[in-house]
């Protein structure tokens, strides 16, 4: 095992076949601790909205907690792309609600306090990319004729959010202001280090 020098807080720490030193200015460690919280926020928002109701993307009618469903607002109202009938059926399906808000309550969870950002960063990569899949931005209009209002058939927030967090799982962002640190210390995640 070799010395790697830590790219966020120039310490050394021992990394597991590291080959050689990468270093990160404090200032950037500081920026991407900002950036993994603010994005831990975006999806704890999300997580509390849906949960109780909040009045803002989920009226207190709809709230998970007054017996509404998470994903059929999303899933259910789907007018376009080759998967639609795939994801409307799935919307308000026990499985479909708690996978989802279990994504959104864990990924929140892990950036907000700098722990698990490989699992974060590849579980979120997925919600996105399936969330991406659903809206389908390549359409131009809806089965019905509509203009889809799309604004770039590719790149869209999703992709841009997948993005985010595997650079933040990549310089391990939860090194500072976070718990990344003591985290990787852990028994456990050192004999699983996909769990860092």
């Amino acid at each position: 095992m070799s010395i790697k020098e830590n790219p966020l807080e120039h310490t050394n720490v021992p990394v597991p076949g590291a080959k050689e030193a990468t270093t990160t200015s404090p200032l950037a460690g500081r920026v991407f601790a900002v950036l993994r919280i603010v994005m831990g926020l975006v999806f704890a928002w999300a997580f509390v909205d849906k949960t109780f109701g909040l009045g803002y993307a989920t009226p207190a009618a709809n709230a998970w907690v007054n017996g509404g469903s998470p994903t059929q607002g999303f899933l259910g109202h789907l007018d376009h792309g080759p998967l639609a009938s795939m994801f409307q059926s799935w919307a308000g399906d026990a499985w479909a609600d708690w996978l989802f808000m279990l994504g959104l309550a864990g990924i929140g969870l892990a950036l907000l306090f700098g722990v698990g950002l490989r699992i974060a960063a590849v579980s979120g990569t997925l919600m996105m990319l399936l969330m991406w899949a659903a809206e389908w931005p390549l359409a131009r209009f809806t089965d019905a004729g509509e203009p889809t209002m799309s604004t770039n058939p590719i790149i869209d927030d999703h992709i841009v959010y997948a993005l985010v967090l595997i650079a933040l799982a990549v310089v391990a962002a939860g090194n500072t202001w976070g718990f990344g640190r003591k985290w990787a210390e852990l028994d456990f995640v050192r004999s699983n280090t996909w769990l860092r």
